[in-house]
């Protein structure tokens, strides 16, 4: 970077305000991934319990079997997500793995048409033949199963997907989204229970939605509106079949 035109290094100061506008972080990459699952998460342990307590509410004034009901909802959607995430990282490393030891085992035997084919892939992307070349040998001589992983697997070696990670993250922001319908629900006054775990419902619905709308860089209106009207409908369904099917209190 030293090295390149200066007029070049001007411009761009003046497009950015001599600050560095974008940083391409892939550390900071995964943990933005990780926050905006852990914003699904928590969306999904707030929608889930709040149908349950809500359904539970509409048959029962029994404050011990909603927050026993509440609570077991709370346990086995945690443990759900958890033993998902992990099952579905753990497949995802596995495969991360095997196809890294391939790309390891050809370098060994084909070194040459490897880098080629690294050379290829830079000259797909627009580089001149002969300048593609030159960079493909670059990398090469650098860290050859570095480039070749992230330039034909987009795969970094040395930062693998981690299940554990994903399963705690996971465990932990649904327990803490499913605890806000869990403790509104009971409210000692039963006729303020279901209307006044709606309203905390839908506020932190319209906050999980902002936030990942934010960190996704979309509409927050849009995202806010779909998450919102994503409870209302949950809530609805399970307050009618408590209605329904169980004990109707008055």
């Amino acid at each position: 970077m030293s090295e390149a035109d200066p007029t070049l290094l001007a411009a761009a100061a003046a497009e950015t305000g001599g600050a560095h506008h974008e940083p391409h972080d892939a550390g900071a990459m995964g943990r933005l991934n990780w926050l905006r699952a852990g914003v699904l998460g928590a969306n999904d342990g707030i929608v889930s319990t709040a149908g349950l307590v809500i359904g539970v509410a509409a048959a029962t004034n029994n404050r011990a079997a909603i927050f026993t009901a509440g609570l077991a909802g709370l346990a086995a959607g945690a443990m759900s997500m958890a033993v998902g995430e992990y099952v579905s990282v753990s497949t995802q490393r596995d495969s991360e793995r095997a196809m890294v030891a391939k790309e390891r085992l050809e370098l060994a035997q084909l070194p040459h048409t490897e880098l080629l084919e690294l050379a290829e892939i830079y000259e797909g992307k627009g580089l001149p033949p002969r300048l593609a070349l030159d960079v493909a040998k670059a990398l090469t001589e650098h860290d050859a199963l570095a480039a070749h992983a992230e330039a034909e697997l987009r795969i970094d070696p040395d930062d693998l997907t981690n299940p554990w990670h994903a399963a705690i993250a996971s465990m932990i922001s649904f327990t803490m989204g499913a605890l806000l319908p869990l403790l509104a629900i009971l409210n000692p006054a039963t006729g303020w229970r279901i209307p006044g775990t709606v309203v905390v419902v839908l506020v932190a619905l319209a906050l999980t939605g902002y936030i990942s709308a934010r960190l996704g860089g979309a509409a927050i209106g849009r995202a806010v509106l779909r998450v919102v009207l994503g409870g209302i409908l949950a809530m609805a369904v399970t307050y009618g079949i408590g209605r329904l099917f169980g004990t109707a209190v008055s």
